[in-house]
């Protein structure tokens, strides 16, 4: 092994400070030299750097052990803002946040159904709209996309619903906004935000199934976003479900997409339409335009039909969490994206089949529940993904 340089052992040093104090909140230069076991000298030198930075206040003192009362540090969370972007649904999602992973700002701008250079324009124009919102200097930019992602290189391979191939997503950004832009995979991002910001604090080992218009798992061990060989692990969407079933916008048969996404949840509530006039799904749709939040709305009023569709897409999401459970031996799956809504009928749905596929012991000791961060998830796990890489705070 090389031995670090100078630069690289202050850089951690540096790192291991800001994130002593980010984590524990309020505590001395003292508290720190003892969690860190760095000398004192060493930790003031490093705090005077980070208050010159704007990373880190002085807030007051604390109680007197019997000496002069120390003066307590925190993290100065709105010292720089960060933007968070979900390319991963029917819209852009963007939002600003601070250090601590507060919403400050949120904007949302419809795809409409566009690809290629048209949903790149979209993403430059959502970036272009929040970054006057901003009442602090920028970070960085965090994006969470759906599609195979290398997560180093800030390159899309593949977004199929998107139209993207090869596409050089961080360097395009970069050069354009002339600042540190970091990009991951959506359920990637969806489980940096759920492990930094939900459910996280509850376990070191968890699974995020992220339900939309595309089906994919961010997986989180021993407290870090699993990466994998390649690019894009948890790419279940594209696994089949049912053979020679439908034809997915992959052009491969069967997937899984095309029996639990959100496009599968409207050709199923279409078919509910055109069998069943009475339906409350019907009487809906007859006055609006038929959308997921449509779908959902006859679900909340009784629609039996369309729970049984739902249920259905539960039994489908849960053959594969039982498959990503057994293999991972992981007792946390949280749910996440616009299906997720669906709420309990759905998680039951899933538990149900869980507990059909794998062995009893292993599904007793199984959590399964709905993500805390709603719709945000991906946007804060693209806001996280910026403060792990720029900061290592989390």
């Amino acid at each position: 092994m090389k031995k670090a340089t100078r630069q690289q052992t202050k850089t951690h040093n540096s790192r291991l400070v800001l994130k002593t104090i980010y984590q524990r909140g309020s505590l001395s230069r003292a508290d720190i030299a003892r969690a860190t076991r760095l000398t004192r000298p060493t930790v003031s030198n490093i705090v005077a750097d980070l208050m010159a930075e704007g990373l880190v206040d002085e807030i007051g003192h604390g109680q007197s052990q019997g000496g002069k009362p120390p003066i307590l540090l925190s993290a100065a969370e709105n010292s720089y803002s960060i933007i968070g972007i979900d390319l991963g649904n029917s819209e852009f999602r963007g939002g600003i946040f601070d250090l601590r992973g507060n919403k400050l700002h949120g904007l949302n701008l419809p795809t409409n159904g566009q690809v290629g250079a048209a949903a790149l324009n979209l993403v430059y124009a959502l970036i272009d709209q929040l970054l006057p919102l901003a009442d602090s200097p920028v970070l960085g930019i965090g994006i969470g996309t759906p599609g195979i992602t290398d997560t180093t290189a800030g390159v899309i391979y593949e977004a199929v619903n998107l139209g993207w191939s090869d596409l050089p997503l961080r360097d395009l950004l970069a050069a354009r906004y002339d600042m540190p832009v970091h990009v991951a995979n959506d359920s990637q991002a969806a489980a940096l935000g759920e492990f930094s910001f939900g459910h996280g604090e509850e376990a070191s080992n968890l699974v995020v199934v992220k339900a939309g218009a595309g089906i994919s798992a961010g997986i989180v061990l021993n407290g870090r976003v699993y990466a994998g060989d390649h690019a894009s692990p948890g790419e279940i969407g594209h696994v089949t479900a049912v053979p020679n079933g439908k034809l997915c916008t992959c052009g491969r048969y069967g997937c899984l997409e095309t029996v639990a996404s959100s496009r599968a949840i409207i050709e199923g509530a279409q078919a509910i339409i055109q069998t069943e006039p009475d339906s409350i799904m019907a009487q809906l749709a007859a006055t609006h335009d038929l959308t997921t939040d449509l779908v959902l709305q006859a679900f909340e009023a009784g629609d039996t039909a369309v729970q049984a569709l739902i249920a259905d897409v539960g039994r489908y999401l849960g053959t594969a969490v039982a498959h990503l459970i057994s293999i991972l031996n992981i007792q946390h799956v949280i749910i996440a994206g616009r299906i997720a809504r669906f709420d309990n009928l759905l998680l039951d749905a899933i538990r149900a089949q869980v507990n059909q596929s794998i062995l009893t012991r292993i599904a007793q000791n199984t959590l399964i529940e709905r993500s805390a961060l709603g719709a945000d998830i991906v946007i804060l796990g693209a806001a996280a993904l910026v403060l792990s890489r720029e900061l290592g705070v989390v």
